[in-house]
């Protein structure tokens, strides 16, 4: 599983936001802030300049940007290196790693290791600069995922196997609390004010609603079949999580606690396609799309009206997806297929599919955005994709317009991206 996406993947800066001074083909740009994955100072100066952010850019000297692949079945984090579209190295971490996750304040890279069958997980730190291995963090059993607040001190962990979540303060490198959920929890996230943290239970068909600050459950919402992924408004205003059992996504108005309190308020149960799994959030909050993997469908839904805008037919059990930074595209992998097809978001139409390796499943777009990686998990390998109008067109009309496949170790299932600049 991926923190998103982790797309869940953030793609953060240095100790402090870092300056990215990149030049282009086009000529040289001033330096631009980036922080979070995006850059956006550096993408409105490519646009005065004429240059498209989608081409490949002229990395400074100092420039470092890498995406990590955990490999379930191997043990280890294959390391990919983004500036050069290559293989770097493999890692060696802790047994069974499912999730992964970049911090956003610090030169590092959290990896969630589920462990042996039965027995207790951990969660390996490793230092982006130098891809090596600095810490283990002890957590509890089967730990699934992990999201990170805002400021990077802080790290959530889902354990399945203990009906827990464990907290981590990642300066300290230690877990300071464990609050119970329901049973087997499957997947959290903190909201961006970091008042709210959402989990969904899979076992427990439930979503519990935790305070972050006072470490306590706050809510719980029964009658989620299956709950297996969560979604949080960029306004952390409201969650939508799926329920895989079923065929619905719950809507939850997040309230807060503190001088003037609000509680959680279930809004509505929406009925989607069969088995959703996967939700995927426009970067502007506007809408959230749903894989449906029992009905090979992408649901589209309306965050601030919850009103679903119909299906439709992506390929075979789309199980992640992923939109581009400007709203306009959204990225399916068919898990039971070698392809990932691409939703024009304006036109309300699957535009074509791109061929990758086998089992597509994970996601990540590089720190710019020029490019897209695809975790191909059945043939152990990482697609490269080029996301600009042109060489997208070219991968969507022949099988042979992949840019390129970086090899992986085995069972590899889920990626994050890390960029920043040395000293």
């Amino acid at each position: 599983m991926n923190a998103e996406p982790s797309l869940r993947g953030r793609a953060p800066a240095t100790e402090a936001p870092a300056k990215l001074a990149l030049q282009q083909s086009c000529g040289r740009t001033p330096a631009a802030r980036f922080a979070g994955g995006a850059a956006p100072g550096l993408l409105a100066l490519l646009a005065l300049s004429g240059c498209r952010q989608h081409d490949f850019p002229q990395y400074a000297p100092n420039y470092r940007e890498y995406a990590y692949v955990t490999n379930g079945e191997s043990g280890t984090v294959t390391v990919l290196d983004v500036v050069n579209v290559r293989i770097d190295r493999e890692i060696a971490v802790g047994p069974n790693p499912d999730a992964v996750a970049a911090s956003p304040s610090r030169n590092e890279v959290y990896v969630v290791n589920s462990g042996p069958a039965g027995g207790q997980g951990s969660v390996t730190v490793i230092n982006a600069q130098n891809n090596s291995v600095v810490a283990t963090i002890p957590v509890h059993r089967e730990p699934v995922s992990i999201d990170l607040d805002a400021d990077g001190d802080r790290a959530y962990v889902a354990n399945s196997g203990s009906n827990t979540i464990s907290v981590l303060d990642l300066k300290s490198r230690r877990e300071v609390a464990v609050i119970g959920t329901g049973e087997e929890p499957a997947a959290a996230r903190i909201s961006a004010d970091g008042k709210s943290l959402v989990v969904a239970n899979r076992h427990g068909n439930s979503v519990t609603i935790i305070d972050p600050m006072a470490r306590r459950v706050r809510a719980v919402f029964e009658g989620c079949p299956g709950a297996a992924d969560a979604v949080i408004l960029p306004d952390s205003s409201k969650a939508f999580v799926a329920c895989a059992g079923g065929h619905q996504v719950m809507a939850i108005a997040l309230g807060h606690s503190g001088a003037a309190p609000l509680p959680d308020r279930l809004e509505t149960l929406m009925d989607v396609g069969r088995g959703p799994v996967n939700l995927a959030l426009k970067p502007d909050g506007g809408e959230v799309f749903v894989c449906n993997s029992l009905s090979d469908s992408v649901s589209e839904v309306s965050t601030p009206t919850n009103d679903v805008g119909g299906a439709t037919l992506m390929g075979a059990d789309p199980t992640h997806g992923l939109v581009s930074r400007d709203n306009s595209l959204l990225y399916v992998s068919n898990f039971r297929s070698q392809e990932v097809a691409v939703y024009a978001i304006d036109d309300g139409r699957r535009s074509g599919s791109i061929h990758v390796g086998d089992g597509p499943s994970a996601m990540a777009f590089s720190a710019l955005g020029n490019l897209l990686f695809v975790v191909d998990a059945r043939s152990g390998d990482v697609a490269v994709v080029r996301t600009s109008t042109s060489a997208l067109r070219t991968a969507i009309s022949s099988p042979s317009g992949l840019f390129t496949l970086l090899s992986a170790g085995r069972g590899p299932n889920a990626i994050a991206v890390k960029a920043f600049l040395t000293q």
